[in-house]
């Protein structure tokens, strides 16, 4: 258990008492994961991984306030994966800000193996074609054979590692250099494997 953690939520009570002993429980309860500290302690071997830090500005009455913009991602490496974005005026809590988000937008992500060149049946790979979009950036996932590894930019690559693929092919189209676009988009190609019927 988390130390010294006091559950706020009907879902973070239900785990605190042990009702809910698995991530998959707790999402398909349908109860909304608004505490990180239920990911610490259903997922306690989750990976983290920065992506990027930023730094924004934005114009107020008493002038110029800058903050730093970090985008990170959470994964087991085994078929769990989240992004998350963070926003604080230093680095450290930033950083701690977008590891609790992505923990809150946690998902299962359906393997398998789609590819025609394998058809090893073991969960290497995304299970079909999956197409996820954010802003100008659209990626696209492609089953690909067993060990061929990812085919993907740097940050498509952690996402994808995180969440336990270990060959896919991708295909990029808009402004990939936008690392919170690109990542985002990549989670949400992701996210779509999970409304795949009959696998």
């Amino acid at each position: 258990m988390v130390e010294g953690w006091v559950p706020k939520t009907k879902l973070g009570r239900l785990v605190m008492e042990g009702k809910i002993k698995t991530i998959d429980e707790a999402l398909a309860s349908g109860l909304p994961l608004k505490e990180p500290e239920i990911v610490d302690i259903l997922l306690p071997d989750l990976e983290d991984e920065v992506l990027e830090i930023s730094m924004v500005q934005r114009m107020t009455d008493s002038g110029r306030r800058t903050k730093f913009r970090v985008t990170a991602v959470v994964g087991n490496r085994n078929g769990y994966v989240g992004v998350g974005v963070g926003k604080a005026a230093q680095v450290a809590p930033a950083i701690q800000k977008a590891i609790n988000d992505a923990k809150l937008n946690i998902f299962k992500v359906k393997r398998g193996c789609g590819s025609w060149e394998c058809r090893c049946n073991e969960e290497h790979s995304v299970p079909c074609k999956v197409t996820g979009s954010v802003g100008s950036v659209r990626v696209t996932l492609i089953p690909a054979p067993k060990g061929l590894g990812i085919v993907a930019g740097e940050v498509a690559k952690k996402v994808l590692e995180l969440a336990g693929i270990k060959d896919v092919w991708t295909f990029t189209r808009g402004n990939t250099r936008t690392t919170i676009n690109f990542a985002k988009a990549c989670y949400e190609a992701l996210k779509k494997t999970m409304f795949i019927k009959g696998l």
